[in-house]
């Protein structure tokens, strides 16, 4: 028999919810994994996150925000991060008030599981993939009266191996006759990700609490590649070189939080007290063997060192006021101050000696400071068949930047208030119509304020620009959401129009070698058409259907390209559910992220498919086994021109990975739902 279920998604006046526990991320996959079978957010081969088809996207876990998730190990960092610790993904693309304003897209709020059954419980996870990778895991948790501790430990070795390919073609600068410059990496990674976590939470009183957390990951191991690089002036070869590269990058990050809640006198009047500190340390070290086949040239040797710091440190105090039944009020002051420090050295090595010689070009040393003080005010209220959330936020933010081998700094302030509002008119008990509105800011990432010219893919060369200025947003939207006997649908037209945007701009310097850096657009704006709908085909298949039908346009006329550019195109997902018998289930997903338009070009479409299959073979064990994007379809293809040259890009990740794993549960645990699939997409 085939019982009714709760739908995944719950929809909130401000915001979207989205239960993982039961889905095909729980145990064995990464945050990547989760993300990417959400409606409307989509992971590309990179780890890059964007919502809505922009990726300037807040995330943040349990409300506040991660130094993973910012820097240079963005995407690695989201693709190691496991799954089995999250319980829920709360999407908003109109934020409130009490959420800080950075996020032109919105926001993605990842809520880890809590678990608060009264006794001992806990659950073991292990699985073995292709390719060497196996990930192991266990958590568990204890409960009486007023104290509540839990504690969570997982290892994953994972293997990771990407193809980049460049072909650039443009004029000798010296003849003006075509040049075709090709590279290829062949890059492969092995790393080996722990992670540790503790919480707890004490109730003083019925009135007052303490929450407590802190967690710990490494991630690091083997990074090797071998590039090619070829040449043509007109058809004659003019060069010819290989590059070999082994090195680590190590990565620790650590993050604490505590957390003190009182109950004032009213009934649902609150006042918390929050201290958060996030923190991520990351060295890469790689020795580079370098042969010039095309003109034969001597072997040399050179390395590149990085050091890259990264803490989040805030405070926050939030009160809550119930004026009646109907009607609430939220006041808040947050304090975010915000370090980086990156450092680069680069030498010469003799190969017979060992001697180094410092390359003075490829030495860098650059720190940054941003302090954000924030005030912030909302009113709920309802009235008959209407609710509505209005909120001001008002955030004045200072920033430090200072390229201390140039002895360059950068120092400015501003001032800005972001308006919210939120409007839900119940129609019927079964469907509902929403408006929502906000101002978002996207601030540089400081790595992107770097203007160090970063040589780890040479000959395509990455920097970043110390005059980036912060981006502003106004997004509008409207919906309609129906939820009744099992199904659910929704329909949402949205509209955002963007000020001073961050892209990439992408120059040519001749002899093969391409620099992108980041620059301001001076507007572009996007809309579409975003439906989903949950609901069953027959009692034992159920369904779940999403999509973006998206509009965007471009104005890079201050950028040299002449005129508007616009493009059309459809993000669609799809997952089904087939559950034959209490304990079997099988899943198939399919995501389709569409192509993009860039200033220079257009980034291509990429399509996934994963399958799944959990099998509960006792109340206390279960397998689950899946294969994670079946056709490798992860291709990242981007094309650009400009009058000076014309280059196509490929970064092309082996996705196709397969896990078959066990999970054993114990204690109270043993009564919850089993987990479902996790898949793992390689980045």
């Amino acid at each position: 028999m085939v019982t009714s279920e709760k739908l995944p998604v719950e929809t909130l006046i401000d915001r979207k919810v989205y239960s993982v526990t039961s889905d095909v991320q729980s145990t064995f996959g990464t945050l990547s994994d989760i993300l990417n079978v959400i409606p409307a957010v989509d992971v590309n081969p990179d780890g890059i996150v964007s919502l809505r088809g922009d990726s300037n996207v807040l995330i943040l876990i349990d409300g506040k925000p991660s130094t993973q998730f910012s820097g240079t190990a963005a995407g690695d960092n989201l693709q190691s991060i496991p799954a089995k610790d999250i319980e829920r993904i709360e999407i908003l693309t109109t934020p409130p008030a009490q959420f800080k304003a950075d996020g032109a897209a919105g926001v993605i709020n990842i809520i880890t599981r809590k678990r608060r059954t009264q006794g001992a419980a806990g659950s073991i996870q292990a699985s073995v993939g292709s390719g060497g990778r196996y990930v192991l895991g266990g958590d568990g948790s204890y409960s009486s009266g007023p104290l509540t501790v839990s504690a969570t430990a997982g290892y994953r070795q994972d293997y990771r191996q990407r193809l980049i390919q460049s072909d650039v073609m443009a004029p000798d600068p010296a003849t003006g006759l075509p040049t075709d410059s090709r590279s290829s990496i062949n890059e492969r990674i092995r790393r080996e990700v722990p992670t540790v976590a503790l919480s707890a939470e004490y109730a003083l009183s019925d009135a007052q609490s303490f929450t407590g957390s802190v967690k710990w990951s490494d991630r690091g191991g083997l990074r090797t590649y071998t590039q090619l690089n070829d040449s043509n002036t007109a058809g004659v070869p003019t060069n010819s070189a290989r590059r070999l590269s082994s090195g680590h990058d190590p990565e620790t990050d650590y993050d604490e939080r505590i957390g003190f809640s009182q109950k004032l006198n009213r009934p649902g009047e609150t006042l918390e007290l929050s201290l958060h500190r996030s923190t991520s340390s990351q060295h890469e070290h790689y020795d580079y063997t370098n042969d010039s086949i095309f003109p034969a040239a001597p072997t040399f040797f050179n390395n590149l060192n990085f050091q890259e710091n990264h803490a989040t440190t805030e405070f926050g105090a939030d009160y809550a006021l119930p004026v009646s039944k109907t009607r609430s009020v939220k006041l808040g002051y947050a304090f975010e101050q915000e370090d980086y420090k990156f450092a680069n050295t680069s030498a010469n090595v003799d190969p017979l000696t060992g001697a180094q010689v410092i390359d003075p070009t490829l030495t860098n040393d650059f720190k940054f400071r941003q302090q954000i003080n924030a005030i912030y005010a909302s009113y709920q209220a309802s009235i008959g068949a209407w609710k509505w959330l209005g909120g001001l936020r008002a955030e004045l933010t200072r920033t430090d930047a200072q390229q201390l081998t140039d002895a360059i700094s950068t120092i400015g302030s501003y001032f800005e208030i972001y308006p919210s509002l939120h409007v839900d008119r119940s129609l019927s008990d079964e469907s509902t119509l929403s408006i929502g509105a906000s101002r978002r800011v996207t601030r540089p990432d400081p790595s992107n304020l770097n203007p160090y010219v970063d040589h780890e893919y040479a000959p395509n060369l990455a920097a970043g620009n110390p005059n980036l200025r912060p981006q502003y947003t106004q997004s509008y939207e409207i919906g309609y959401g129906f939820e009744g006997q099992g199904s659910s649908y929704a329909l949402t037209g949205y509209y955002r129009f963007n000020r001073d945007s961050v892209t990439d701009l992408i120059e040519y310097l001749g002899d093969g070698i391409s620099l992108t850096t980041k620059t301001n657009l001076p507007k572009n704006d996007s809309a579409g058409l975003e439906f989903t709908a949950n609901g069953r085909i027959v009692p034992q298949l159920s369904y779940s259907v999403s999509g973006n039908l998206f509009y965007s346009q471009i104005d890079a006329t201050a950028l040299g390209v002449s005129g508007l550019q616009s493009t059309t195109g459809l993000n669609a997902k799809l997952k089904l559910d087939y559950r034959p018998a209490a304990s079997d289930s099988a899943q198939i997903t399919i995501t389709r992220t569409d192509k993009r338009l860039t200033p220079q070009g257009d980034v291509g479409a990429i399509n996934i498919v994963n399958l799944g299959y959990r099998r509960q073979l006792r109340p206390e064990l279960t397998a689950v086994a899946t294969v994670s994007d079946l056709f490798d379809g992860q291709r990242l293809q981007r094309f650009s021109s400009s009058p000076a040259f014309t280059q196509e890009y490929q970064r092309t990740v082996r996705g196709r990975i397969f896990y078959l794993g066990f999970v054993y549960s114990f204690g109270t645990t043993k009564k919850d739902k089993p987990p479902g699939f996790e898949y793992d997409q390689p980045g």
